[in-house]
């Protein structure tokens, strides 16, 4: 997930991200990080200027993996099914593989810490904006009903976020084939019937 920065920085960017996770945004102070990361606050300080640094950049970075992971094997010559089909079983598996990260955007994407220029720079680099421009061409090829698409994504988006969640709760089994089923529901929710 961090393999675009240098090991300081992907030390203090594991720490912090597990950290968060075990202790919340409030309890991870600066000296923690070091602590836990075996780098000096000295150092940190070298590669992000502060707490709320550190937070955007884990941001961004896991958001840039999340798109990256979401959208591959994706392919413009793909049918709209397929591709829709595909991306929704990537972000499910993605989340199953990678909890934690899940777990941060789901918990921080809409916090006060996250700077407004790196949420729009997200939507922009992450998955949204392509999934956007997916059910834009559903709709062109009136395979979906007409609504809008950033709204249409947040809402499969919503419910495939829930089924995680109750997963990783142990509330539900999120095999391949309640996955498939899940994402079905998801595209026919939309479909013209």
């Amino acid at each position: 997930m961090f393999g675009r920065y240098n090991k300081v920085q992907q030390a203090v960017l594991e720490t912090t991200l597990r950290l968060i996770i075990d202790k919340e945004l409030q309890a991870t102070s600066m000296s923690l990080i070091a602590k836990e990361s075996k780098v000096s606050t000295g150092n940190i300080y070298h590669y992000f200027s502060s707490k709320e640094d550190i937070i955007n950049e884990l941001y961004k970075a896991i958001v840039q993996f999340n798109g990256e992971y979401v959208t591959k094997n994706w392919h413009e010559g793909d049918g709209v099914k397929e591709r829709f089909e595909r991306a929704w079983t990537n972000f499910i598996k993605l989340s199953l593989a990678y909890p934690q990260g899940f777990q941060f955007i789901e918990q921080y994407s809409f916090s006060p810490y996250i700077y407004e220029q790196s949420k729009l720079d997200a939507y922009e680099t992450g998955w949204c904006a392509p999934m956007e421009a997916l059910y834009e061409e559903a709709i062109g090829q009136k395979m979906f009903v007409e609504l809008e698409p950033r709204l249409m994504v947040q809402m499969s988006y919503g419910s495939l976020v829930y089924a995680v969640k109750a997963h990783l709760q142990n509330r539900v089994e999120l095999d391949e084939p309640h996955a498939k089923q899940i994402v079905a529901a998801c595209w026919n929710s939309f479909a013209k019937a």
